[in-house]
This record gives C-alpha cells, sequence and structure tokens, in this order.
C-alpha cells in the first residue's frame, strides 16, 4: 500500500503552489515557460515544499474552463522535470484524463476542487493508481461561486460535504489513509466565512483525515485589512491566517510563499511541542463513525 498521507506529509507540511496558466489571480502567465516553471520548481523544493501541486488550470473567481487538451499542453511538459526533482507531485485538475496522464507520467496525488463531483470517472481513475487525493469543497464553479455565497452554518455545511465525500471516495476504492479534506478557503465563501472556518477548523479536523489549507495570497486577507477591492492578500496576513490554521488542527498549507510558510510553521509546531508535549507525540484521531 506505500506510506499513508500522514507519513507521506506529516504535520505541518507545505504544499508549494505551480500554476502553469496564464491568468491565475497571483501568479497567472509567470510560469508558463516549461524552462520557467521547472526553475522555480527548484526554488520550491530548496525552500522546503514537501510537495508540489502543479495546475494548469485557473480556478480563480470568474474564470473560464479550458479543454482537456489545452490542460494537458501546459501540464505535460513541466510534470516530468518537477518528478525528477524527487519530491512528490500532486495534479490540481478535476478531469480524469488529466488526472491519468499526470499519474502515469510520475504524479501522486490529485488535488480536486470539485471533491470528486466534476468528471464522473475522476474516483475511479484515482482509485485504479492508488493515488493520494484531496477533496475541497466549493459552492457553484469558479465562475458562479462568489455570486453572494450563502450557508445556513458555514462550518457545519462544509463539513457535513466534506464527511460525505470522503464516504464517496472509500466506497469507491480510494484508501482512507490516502484521503485528505480542503474546506475550500475562498471558494464560494465571503470572508467572514472564510475567517469562521479556519477559527472553528477543528471541527473539520476531527473528521478524521488530513485537512489541507489554502489562504496563500487570496483576496479576502486584503479586504479583512481594509482594502474592499483586493484581488489578493498580502504575505504577513496569510502567514498570520495560515499558522490559525495550523494551530487549529490543519496538517497540510498550501502556498506560494514556501519559505516564510516553512519557517512560520515549524515556530508554530517549536512552540506547540513545548506547551503540549504529550499531545505533539500522539497520533491524529481517526475519522469519526
Amino acid at each position: 500500500m506505500g506510506l499513508s498521507l500522514r507519513e507521506l506529509l506529516p504535520r505541518p507540511s507545505v504544499m508549494g503552489v505551480l500554476n502553469v496558466t496564464p491568468d491565475s489571480f497571483s501568479d497567472g502567465g509567470l510560469f508558463i515557460d516549461p524552462r520557467r516553471a521547472a526553475s522555480h520548481a527548484e526554488r520550491l523544493v530548496r525552500e522546503g515544499a514537501a510537495i508540489i501541486d502543479l495546475g494548469g488550470e485557473s480556478t480563480r473567481p470568474g474564470a473560464s474552463p479550458i479543454s482537456c487538451e489545452e490542460e494537458l499542453a501546459r501540464v505535460e511538459p513541466v510534470l516530468e522535470h518537477v518528478v525528477a526533482l524527487g519530491v512528490p507531485v500532486s495534479v490540481d485538475t478535476s478531469k480524469a484524463e488529466v488526472a491519468r496522464r499526470a499519474l502515469s507520467l510520475g504524479a501522486c496525488m490529485v488535488n480536486d476542487i470539485t471533491g470528486l463531483r466534476g468528471d464522473a470517472e475522476m474516483a475511479d481513475a484515482a482509485a485504479r493508481s492508488g493515488a493520494y487525493v484531496c477533496l475541497m469543497h466549493m459552492q457553484g464553479d469558479p465562475r458562479t461561486m462568489q455570486e453572494a455565497p450563502s450557508y445556513h452554518d458555514i462550518v457545519t455545511d462544509v463539513r457535513t460535504f466534506l464527511e460525505e465525500r470522503v464516504e464517496f471516495a472509500i466506497s469507491r476504492g480510494i484508501a482512507e489513509d490516502r484521503i485528505c479534506v480542503d474546506p475550500g478557503i475562498g471558494f464560494g465563501k465571503t470572508a467572514h466565512h472564510n475567517l469562521e472556518l479556519i477559527s472553528r477548523l477543528e471541527e473539520l479536523a476531527d473528521l478524521g483525515v488530513p485537512v489541507l489549507v489554502g489562504t496563500s495570497r487570496k483576496s479576502f486577507l486584503g479586504r479583512v485589512l481594509g482594502d474592499a477591492s483586493a484581488t489578493s492578500g498580502p504575505l504577513a496576513a496569510g502567514l498570520a491566517a495560515a499558522v490559525s490554521a495550523y494551530q487549529a488542527g490543519a496538517s497540510i498549507v498550501r502556498s506560494h510563499d514556501v519559505r516564510e510558510h516553512v519557517e512560520a510553521l515549524r515556530m508554530a509546531a517549536a512552540i506547540e511541542c513545548v506547551a503540549h508535549p504529550l499531545q505533539a507525540g500522539q497520533e491524529e484521531p481517526r475519522r469519526s463513525q
């Protein structure tokens, strides 16, 4: 079976973002050239990334979908170089064919923003390859998700959704110890929704699978700090959000700024270890039945 996801990515781990897109909100167009993308991946690894998340389709608010062929044309030329670095590679896609191709070339994780809902073949593609899977919550789709998002109770609603998606993945043959969940910060949420999810993250952590959180550079950070028209957020605010998420139970933090997040989380982990020495060595709880 190989390593469990907790063994592959011990808490806390940083997932480095590598977008090979022309229109991602923060770094769109910077790494379209495969050589430049490969060089950036090397930098992320040097800075301490435990895994690289390679994405060929923008999921920013308002983004339009692209074809499978176009996504593969962006991802394939870069993937071989990244795999050669010897670090685990995640493919950020909701298309089964892209996932199958990436996994065949050496990727080991599928990071699906639709939680295996976007492509009916995705669950089988992941199960047959033995891939690790990240299941994310999103209300709507990238084109519509920020149009007046609404919830009865944001944390309860997200938890219910993620619990159901974990059960679905297991039912389709994906091992529980190869699954993590992502509350989808910024994906169909207001700034207040995002803050509440982070502050109550322990309610998601008790699902018993690792929780991945991505706050890096997201617009809600800037808006919380007073810029109502912000399209991204400052590094300092992202670090504060990441440390808060870790303290509330997050295992993996997805980041564009790897070195800074690695250093901040190592310090937070060191403090946690001194403050709670017994808890630091305990196994995290299994998913509730």
